[in-house]
């Protein structure tokens, strides 16, 4: 359950209500894990990102960590180089501005819904799951340290 409140500025944030009428100044955000993929065909994947985006606060990012050896653990011809750019490439697109090329226009919400949409590719991303966080740039660091490295 959760209470919406609008600032003068336009902002809305979410105070959400933990237990007999106690609220809290943490947010809800969204997160998926990248998974690299280096043969579709195989369906073997490792966790090489998180991409987390926070609504309350217009923020998006990817925190991102590729284990070489691991990748070619499952596949000895993976391009290693291609994959790394991919991971950059989705950092670009987080980031904004020129980095993000056509994307650099969008809000952080559009931008991470187009992030997560399935996809067939080498990169590809989890199942969305949420939480609450009264800080998303650190709340991303400790996903990637939970999920990925």
């Amino acid at each position: 359950m959760s209470e919406r409140h609008i600032h003068m500025a336009g902002s809305v944030v979410e105070r959400h209500i933990i237990r007999g009428g106690e609220t809290s100044e943490r947010d809800v955000f969204e997160y998926v894990v990248l998974r690299v993929v280096p043969r579709v065909e195989r369906g073997e994947r490792i966790n090489a990102g998180v991409l987390l985006y926070c609504r309350a606060k217009a923020f998006v990012a990817a925190r991102t960590h590729l284990d070489e050896a691991r990748l070619l653990a499952l596949d000895p011809q993976a391009d290693v180089a291609g994959v790394r750019a991919a991971l950059r490439a989705v950092e670009g697109v987080c980031a904004g501005g020129a980095p993000a090329g056509q994307a650099a226009g969008d809000d952080p919400g559009r931008r991470f819904r187009w992030l997560i949409a399935p996809r067939s590719a080498v990169l590809q991303p989890g199942p969305v799951h949420t939480g609450l966080t009264a800080d998303p740039a650190a709340e991303a660091e400790r996903l990637l340290e939970l999920l990925v490295r």
